[in-house]
């Protein structure tokens, strides 16, 4: 990044932003708006006329929104916000290349606005970020901090009638709280005061790589939190300058868990929270269930701490953290009393959670997956297939429709048939049906009280309408 601009003379600039709707835009095109400049955005999303209710939500903020067609691109002086993946043929990329219009990618503009604030707080990981952003988020929020956040999910805490999509919360310029990306390498470019690492796993990139990046992380932050559990973010912990460890089993993890403490339900959970620099205990509730979250409520009061809030303060403001849309989001229970649950798990690490989440209570569950592409699901769909064979019983049943596909050039010919060939090979219970609709149709069909069924998958906003339709067939054939 070479002349990259002060944040100051950015948010002098008027802004593109292409692809406004995505997870990562959208709170960005938010906190510069929230800043004073000038936003703007296309969408192809809303060209289709795909999720009408969130262009609709954010024209109401005052975003002016353009087709998708080079037209909102009039000036030099714009700076485009463009992901690094979009192609150069489209026309808001061309129209900004014939300008001479900066072009930034989310990562760059993200970092910019990080490294500029008083004090950056960045959740890296594999798995977990947009939940601890959340959950930190709103514990420095009620604790008076008044964090900037960036977060790929929306944060029900801060959900008002007039900010449906609160993925993001424009706070004061002392402090950046921001989830940071591995996948695309872009985690390079955050120069943390406080970096929260939580795991480390195969995902995207190999795991030389990724030991690589994550130690980098850590040797940039300031001070660490470091989760203890995981064996590969604990073999990086000689990289961190200052540190403060966290976790469940570890029994020298600096904030853990009174052994013993937990009480697990369905939809809540508490723990006896020991903070090991004092001996002091503190019990904790949370409005989310699975060990994950519990973990990752660790990981959110041990970066707390690492930013000056006390544990105890931590603990407390966790009890009303009331969780991320798409994240085992319980949508609704018919009368018939099937419930249903909205969730993004995509990756093999994530689905394991959410489904050893649901399995440690009773009742069958039904797992609808929605690939979110021909490419990812060709990379881990080896290891998408044991996960669901692993974690789900004989009487469970998984649903695959096909691979999301939006056009392009992408290779086809291994689809979700060969995954689900690959459970019932493991001897899970799967089926193939390639319309999701069709598969909506079969799940309202098949279901019997005290089944709970989820809905996962990614990059596509849909799927909620999708989970929540599924909730009012299963309420009309209650009758």
């Amino acid at each position: 990044m070479t002349d990259m601009p002060s944040a100051q003379d950015l948010l002098s600039r008027s802004f593109f932003f292409c692809g406004i709707g995505g997870s990562g835009m959208l709170p960005l095109a938010q906190i510069l708006a929230g800043r004073g400049a000038n936003v703007a955005g296309s969408d192809r999303s809303r060209d289709q006329g795909r999720t009408p209710e969130k262009f609709a939500a954010l024209e109401a903020q005052g975003f002016t929104l353009f087709p998708q067609d080079g037209s909102g691109v009039v000036s030099k002086d714009q700076v485009l916000v463009a992901s690094a993946a979009v192609e150069d043929t489209v026309p808001e990329v061309r129209r900004a290349a014939e300008l001479g219009c900066l072009r930034l990618s989310r990562a760059e503009l993200n970092s910019i606005l990080f490294n500029t604030s008083g004090a950056g707080l960045a959740v890296a990981g594999t798995s977990g970020k947009s939940t601890v952003t959340g959950m930190l988020g709103w514990i420095l929020q009620a604790t008076g901090r008044e964090p900037t956040i960036m977060n790929g999910a929306v944060m029900k805490n801060f959900v008002t009638p007039e900010r449906p999509l609160a993925s993001a919360v424009v706070g004061s310029q002392a402090m950046y709280l921001s989830e940071v990306d591995e996948s695309d390498g872009s985690i390079a470019l955050y120069r943390p005061a406080v970096g929260v690492l939580l795991n480390v796993s195969l995902d995207h990139k190999s795991m030389e790589e990724l030991r690589a990046l994550f130690g980098d992380f850590l040797e940039r932050s300031r001070i660490a939190a470091i989760n203890a559990d995981d064996a590969e973010a604990l073999a990086l912990l000689g990289r961190a300058n200052k540190v403060i460890t966290f976790g469940i089993e570890q029994e020298k993890a600096q904030i853990g868990v009174v052994p013993g403490s937990v009480a697990d339900g369905p939809t809540r959970q508490a723990a006896l929270i020991v903070d090991r620099h004092d001996g002091s205990e503190h019990p904790l509730t949370l409005e989310v269930p699975g060990r994950h979250n519990l973990s990752n409520a660790l990981a959110a009061i041990a970066g707390a701490a690492a930013a000056g809030v006390p544990v105890a303060a931590a603990v407390e403001a966790l009890a009303g953290y009331r969780g991320l849309a798409r994240r085992f989001d319980i949508i609704g229970t018919s009368k018939q009393g099937v419930t249903v649950i909205d969730d993004f798990g995509h990756n093999p690490e994530k689905c394991a959670a959410t489904l050893r989440t649901l399995k440690a209570h009773p009742g069958r569950v039904i797992a609808f997956f929605q690939p979110h592409g021909y490419g990812p699901l060709r990379q881990m769909g080896h290891e998408l297939a044991e996960t669901f064979a692993r974690e789900l019983g004989p009487d469970d049943l998984t649903l695959f429709c096909d691979p999301v596909y939006f056009g392009g050039t992408v290779d086809r010919s291994e689809g979700s048939e060969r995954i689900v060939k690959m459970i019932a090979d493991a001897g899970g219970q799967a089926l193939h049906i390639p319309s999701r609709d069709d598969c909506g149709a079969h799940i309202a069909e098949i279901a019997s009280p005290g089944d709970r069924v989820v809905v996962m998958g990614a990059r596509d906003d849909t799927l909620t309408a999708f989970a929540r339709d599924i909730l009012q067939r299963l309420e009309r054939k209650a009758g």
